[in-house]
């Protein structure tokens, strides 16, 4: 047996005797000269190089048929109402609109995304520009290391998938010509041995390590997302001594400030200031001035997270209140009383009532079986055997009472629930770690219902049980005071472990997942792990190159093993596919690049590939691309019989095995540190294009057409959203408006100078879009909104009235009201008489070169309008937060926004200004 097999783990074992047959070994153990030379001798000449990709449904051919597909009449329709992908129904909602499968693509966007991409384009080392004023930023070295607990939470839903290669910049091929030289080369083959003793002895002249660095537990992890958020550090990476550094430039000095640097412009938004009570000076927030900056700080030796830890445990969710006695469900037409743990579970159904949940066949089934397992404990008053004799409509009803009886309710109702609210969450919010008040992020225990899922998973419609004090461990400091769980309950556990980083942790019952509640997204430690995350990915580059060679060298070993590795990487570096791992019979059957089955992938000579499958959250990767010729070949022999439908196309590699090889290169590094890199690798890139002359909202836009490429190389799609339509014909209107504003201050101008009018006759033109009829009707919605107006400012007033306290209470009398209605006549006789003589009466200060600065404003403010609708138009099907929250690395984005003077506030809300706080430090010049 050869070394390849032996790595291959017993649940992989050729025999596969107790495993389904989509696990089987199919392949042999070793490739042979003559199939190798067979392959050769079938394979088809190549005519326009390598990796020309098609993103975004199939494409026809003259048959009417997709190329490379079965004929199939569904592939006409748009992917929300195809009934199946590979004999999987997807339902058309979702619990997220980023999470629902692109259902329709505009020709326009096809053409853009149907370039040819050669493999130069692939990111890689970069190569130093003597151009360069300043050297890049020094880069943290991190240390890489294990990942604990904390991998295996929830993480975040935005993390989308989708499915392109981002377009072709010739700007950018120079950095990437070496990497045509490595793949043309096909050099001698280096031994394991050999490569791990040249790759250890460069690491360590290059990237020796400061702290010693644990070995890594051969566990196998589920990769439920790529994203790092949830993940605790492991180890606190060391900040190297930069004392001649900081001589030139002091990490304070880089963030430009108006407060610290007046004659800089900065896109930072100065602090708030408040006064004093002398009145003499201003200070800033006294909590931003005690703000704790953990990356100036000494991080440690990366193996104890905190020293002291205080909290007040977690929420619990309110306990059930019964509904009132005459709202009962009904079986058979007659009313059934149940028991409160009954009731609470047939109510979580009849609340559901509206949604398309409950059309959904399997959602029924599952809730049904677990309801009928209530009622084996808690018997009802009339036995229930079948769903369709239950009728939950008085449930419904009653619960549609309430929800609108919310919404009538009135401010003072609302502000009182708000606060009793926010009162009962106080003590929750926030935590002490080393004596710093941090704030923690998810402190709620989930409620109980019915759990829903995304895309056709198979437990849709169980039954989520409340969560009980007995089933949570809490994790506190030696000395703090623990925590108080309701009355008549204790902790599952409490433990005192200060090498996490969590503070609560269970088991839900549906998948058996493990959920944490950990501090909040802008916490310090929340921080040191998403600067980790991106300095890993950083790290990458500096082993690209090796990495691709040793792959490129490996695609014609010998060993069916080593091969099926090496095709496996160069598809999850070329086209950021996700690992994947295989998933058991109770999980949806989404897959990755390892779990790849024999029907997702279709051969089209000479060198095309289709991709056809659910990736993850259910979300269809569909993907048409030319690969390397050898690539190819290969996929052809993964494919070959007796391998059939739901086979392993990669039968000889798991996710561990492929990790496990790429620890070779870099400690830590694992198949979805490609993602992260090849994200900002291709977004600093993409930034490039940004105009420097232009205005902020053209610059904004660049930045979102880089964003865009990521997001489409990431899979990051959504479906057009419903109210798209009436959102673009609303900023076409505000685009219109203004329009009109033009066109009168064009006429108050003429007004003061008719003598202009033979200079300039287009202050008398109407523009393009512009009519009589159109112009009247929006005379009526300016008098209209000016109506409604002056309503609420009248009802706002008397409001204030009723609220004083004791007498002389001064309410609007009818004359004062009419008074203020009578501006809409004079509005009204004002558009008349402008119709009639095409001239607008200017006030009495008003000059031509006055009115001719107003027209400059608006003409800008016009332009930015129009490039925010050409915005929302071209990303309409893609989902921009995902990147920006967990691949792009915010430094990015921090060093353009200074570079171009363009307002942080513009691109980060104020989640992700308090979560990439550390980000700040970068200057113009930083570089990935």
């Amino acid at each position: 047996m050869s070394s390849a097999d032996e790595e291959i783990p017993p649940y992989l074992d050729e025999s596969g005797s107790s495993l389904p047959p989509s696990q089987k070994v199919h392949s042999n153990s070793r490739i042979t000269k003559e199939e190798d030379a067979q392959m050769d001798r079938e394979q088809s000449p190549v005519l326009n190089g390598y990796e020309h990709t098609i993103r975004i449904g199939p494409k026809r051919t003259h048959g009417g048929s997709p190329a490379g597909h079965r004929q199939d009449s569904d592939q006409d329709k748009p992917l929300a109402s195809q009934p199946s992908i590979n004999g999987v129904k997807r339902p058309i909602d979702s619990d997220s609109e980023e999470e629902i499968p692109l259902s329709k693509r505009s020709l326009k966007r096809r053409k853009k995304v149907d370039q040819r991409m050669k493999i130069t384009d692939i990111p890689s080392k970069p190569q130093p520009s003597s151009k360069e004023k300043k050297p890049p930023a020094k880069r943290l070295k991190v240390e890489v290391q294990q990942e604990d607990a904390q991998s295996l939470s929830d993480r975040s839903d935005e993390d989308v998938p989708l499915s392109k290669k981002h377009n072709k910049r010739k700007k950018i091929e120079s950095n990437n010509d070496h990497f045509e030289d490595s793949s043309a080369s096909q050099g001698k083959k280096e031994s394991l041995s050999v490569k791990k003793k040249f790759i250890t002895k460069n690491t360590e002249s290059r990237d020796k390590p400061v702290a010693k660095i644990k070995k890594a537990v051969a566990a196998v992890k589920k990769e439920d997302s790529d994203s790092d958020d949830d993940k605790p550090l492991t180890k606190r990476f060391p900040t190297k001594s930069r004392k001649k550094e900081d001589d030139k430039s002091p990490v304070k000095k880089r963030v430009k400030t108006k407060s610290n640097n007046q004659g800089s412009e900065t896109p930072v938004k100065e602090e708030k200031k408040t006064k004093t009570e002398g009145g003499d000076e201003d200070v800033t927030n006294k909590e931003e001035e005690e703000e704790y900056k953990w990356w100036e700080a000494d991080q440690g030796d990366g193996t104890q997270k905190w020293t002291t830890l205080e909290h007040n445990g977690v929420l619990f969710p309110p306990p059930y209140e019964p509904l009132p006695k005459d709202i009962k469900m009904k079986y058979d037409s007659q009313p059934v009383t149940l028991e409160p743990e009954a009731e609470e579970v047939a109510g979580f159904f009849g609340a559901m009532l509206a949604s398309q949940h409950v059309e959904n066949p399997k959602f029924v089934a599952n809730f049904f079986d677990d309801f009928l397992d209530i009622l084996k404990k808690h018997k009802p008053s009339i036995p229930i055997k079948k769903f369709e004799k239950c009728d939950f409509r008085p449930m419904f009803d009653y619960f549609e009472i309430k929800r609108e009886e919310k919404k009538q309710a009135s401010k003072e109702e609302k502000k009182a629930i708000k606060e009793e609210k926010e009162k009962l969450e106080e003590q929750y919010k926030f935590c002490m770690l080393d004596s710093r008040k941090e704030q923690v992020g998810n402190f709620r225990i989930e409620p109980p219902g019915l759990f829903r899922g995304r895309g056709d998973h198979p437990k849709t419609g169980r039954l989520k049980t409340r969560v009980m004090p007995e089933q949570i461990s809490i994790n506190i400091g030696q000395d703090a005071t623990v925590p108080e769980p309701p009355p008549g309950h204790s902790w599952g556990e409490v433990r005192h472990d200060n090498t996490v980083t969590w503070l609560a942790t269970w088991n839900e019952n549906i998948n058996n997942n493990t959920k944490y509640v950990f501090l909040a997204a802008g916490s310090s430690l929340k921080g040191q792990s998403d600067m980790k995350k991106f300095e890993k990915a950083r790290m990458l580059k500096d082993h690209i190159d090796q990495i691709r060679k040793d792959y490129t060298n490996e695609l014609k070993d010998e060993v069916m093993q080593t091969r099926q590795r090496a095709t496996a990487m160069y598809l999850i570096d070329r086209f950021a596919l996700r690992a994947g791992n295989e998933k058991g019979e109770d999980e949806a059957d989404t897959v990755g690049c390892c779990s790849l089955k024999f029907q997702h992938v279709t051969l089209k000579p000479p060198n095309i590939v289709i991709f056809d499958f659910l990736g993850k959250d259910s979300i269809r990767y569909y993907n048409e691309v030319s690969v390397d010729p050898q690539v190819f070949k290969n996929l052809k022999i993964f494919k070959k019989p007796p391998k059939t439908e739901n086979d392993l196309l990669f039968d000889r590699l798991n996710t561990t095995m492929l990790n496990k090889h790429l620890q070779n290169y870099m400690s830590g590094l694992t198949a979805k540190v490609f993602r992260t890199y090849n994200a900002s690798w291709t977004f600093q890139n993409e930034l490039v294009n940004t105009p420097a002359d232009a205005s902020v909202a053209e610059k904004i836009l660049a930045y979102n057409r880089a964003n865009r490429q990521v997001a489409i190389l990431c899979n990051h799609q959504r479906s057009v959203s419903k109210a798209h339509g009436a959102q673009m014909e609303k900023l076409q209107e505000k685009v219109r408006g203004m329009k009109y504003q033009r066109v009168r201050l064009q006429r108050m101008i003429m007004s003061l100078d008719s003598k202009l009018l033979k200079k300039q006759p287009e202050l008398d033109e109407y523009p393009s879009d512009i009519e009589d009829s159109w112009i009247a009707k929006h005379q009526s919605s300016l008098i209209e909104k000016e109506r409604e107006k002056i309503q609420k400012k009248i009802e706002k007033e008397n409001e204030n009235e009723t609220g004083k306290a004791g007498g002389g209470h001064h309410f609007l009398s009818e004359s004062e009201i009419s008074e203020r209605f009578q501006i809409l006549e004079e509005m009204k006789q004002e558009f008349e008489e402008e119709n009639k003589t095409r001239r607008v009466e200017p006030k009495k200060a008003a000059t031509v070169e006055k009115l001719e600065q107003q027209i400059v404003k608006l003409d800008q403010r016009i332009e930015a309008a129009k490039l925010q609708a050409q915005d929302r138009e071209e990303g309409k099907e893609t989902a921009l937060g995902t990147s920006k929250l967990n691949y792009l690395d915010p430094r990015l984005t921090i060093a353009w926004c200074r570079k171009y003077q363009v307002p942080i506030e513009k691109l980060f809300a104020k989640t992700l200004r308090d979560k990439f706080k550390w980000a700040l430090v970068a200057d113009e010049d930083w570089k990935f």
